[in-house]
């Protein structure tokens, strides 16, 4: 299986970043790829072996699902490891550096869509968690 590999640089500090990245209010704000989809509803039980469910829907209706799974390992500030449901790894590294933080995305691809669709939509959502932690909402 093919890993695919995103990163952003957000200007704010790590614990902004995590609180933004972790909680569900804010989840919900920022877990789209575009702008004619949203998240309506999202849980997340941060702690190993604890789950989390983002529901990702159009916003005219016409589909949704829930992206799900299971924690495998959180280092608070630094490190989060979690299975999807469909057995994919996930890993996200969060280097603070000062008032900045990078986040270092790695996911399995899955088979049905081509690994530049997965890796472009994974990144546009990564890019507008940076933008709500930057904007300050």
């Amino acid at each position: 299986m093919e890993n695919i590999t995103i990163k952003t640089t957000i200007n704010a500090p790590i614990e902004k970043v995590w609180q933004y990245f972790t909680e569900a209010k804010y989840i919900m704000q920022w877990n789209n790829a575009s702008p004619d989809w949203h998240t309506p509803a999202a849980t997340n039980d941060l702690i190993v072996g604890g789950k989390f469910s983002y529901t990702m829907a159009a916003k005219d209706g016409s589909f949704s699902f829930d992206f799900e799974g299971i924690y495998d390992d959180i280092q608070e500030n630094k490190y989060i490891a979690y299975t999807i449901a469909d057995g994919r790894k996930v890993e996200i590294i969060f280097e603070a550096n000062g008032d900045t933080v990078e986040i270092t995305e790695t996911f399995e691809a899955e088979n049905q869509n081509p690994i530049e669709m997965q890796r472009g939509g994974w990144q546009a959502i990564l890019d507008n968690f940076k933008k709500l932690v930057e904007s300050g909402n």
